[in-house]
């Protein structure tokens, strides 16, 4: 599959799906009871899921289609009902509330993409054959978060420009270039926090790396490959920057998140799991002992 995927199917099909009107959290195919609506086994990246992250990956829409059992406050009463084109903007991978993994997909509504949510009316035609000229424009609100760029701004100062996984200093014509990249995501369902110890100084390819859980940082700070655990570079620090841990944490579990009764953990293995609290995913760590 190389063409990313055409469209999805909102509809109450996964526990673990959240709607929020031009924001959905929708979660990815495999490994549920269609009886029960229960996940008995974990997801996998393959057909549609990798379908989903290639439309992240390469910016392409999606389209969605909500169904009358999906969350009665945006869905239709009866049947099926298209609801625009939709931007996959993040993907990661989590236990869900069944215990098993399962592959998670934010996707936000183009803001001037056709809608029949409750609250957005479709606008009458007006064409001619002589409307001819430029396409019209009409004033919207559009909800969005409000993101500190001091914040960001601060770090890159502190950093010297230098991304704190490579060391890479970009030189443009109008100075130094650097991206700030925020470690536990911020708005829903993971509701980080815009604060400097939350944000790392990266270039644009390991903000890309980073963002698409590519690479991950240890407990220890070493920066590791997600796909083979291989060890790529130590996290540059600043005297200054203070990085949260915790937050650190929680970004590794998105890229390696581990359960319970993971066969595969040894005692002494630092654990961390994703767990949903009052709406929001919060990262629980342990260490597994000779008993576990």
């Amino acid at each position: 599959m190389t063409d990313g995927a055409d469209s999805i199917v909102v509809s109450g099909g996964y526990r673990d799906d959240r709607d929020y009107g031009d924001l959905i959290i929708y979660t990815g195919q495999g490994g549920n009871d269609p009886n029960t609506k229960r996940q008995v086994a974990d997801q996998e990246l393959v057909r549609g899921n990798i379908g989903l992250v290639l439309s992240c990956d390469n910016g392409l829409p999606v389209r969605v289609v909500r169904g009358a059992k999906g969350d009665t406050a945006y869905s239709p009463e009866h049947g099926y009902r298209y609801d625009g084109l939709f931007s996959v903007t993040r993907y990661w991978s989590q236990p869900g509330l069944d215990g098993f993994l399962v592959w998670q997909f934010e996707l936000c509504q183009f803001s001037d993409s056709v809608s029949q949510v409750p609250g957005h009316k479709l606008p009458e035609s007006t064409e001619t054959e002589q409307n001819n000229g430029p396409a019209p424009r009409a004033q919207g609100t559009v909800q969005r978060l409000v993101r500190n760029t001091a914040m960001g701004s601060r770090v890159k100062a502190l950093h010297g420009f230098a991304c704190q996984v490579c060391g890479t200093c970009l030189e443009t014509l109008t100075g130094r270039y650097a991206e700030a990249a925020h470690i536990r995501p911020l708005g829903r369902p993971h509701n980080g926090p815009d604060i400097t110890s939350n944000v790392l100084c990266l270039c644009p390819n390991c903000h890309v790396q980073f963002d698409r859980l590519a690479i991950y940082v240890d407990e220890d700070r070493t920066v590791r490959q997600t796909r083979t655990g291989k060890e790529i570079a130590v996290l540059r620090s600043a005297p200054k920057h203070h990085v949260d841990p915790e937050q650190l944490a929680y970004q590794k579990a998105l890229c390696r998140p581990s359960t319970p009764d993971d066969t595969l953990i040894e005692p002494g293995d630092t654990v961390i799991q994703l767990v949903e609290h009052e709406g929001e995913m919060v990262p629980i760590i342990w260490t597994a002992d000779e008993d576990q």
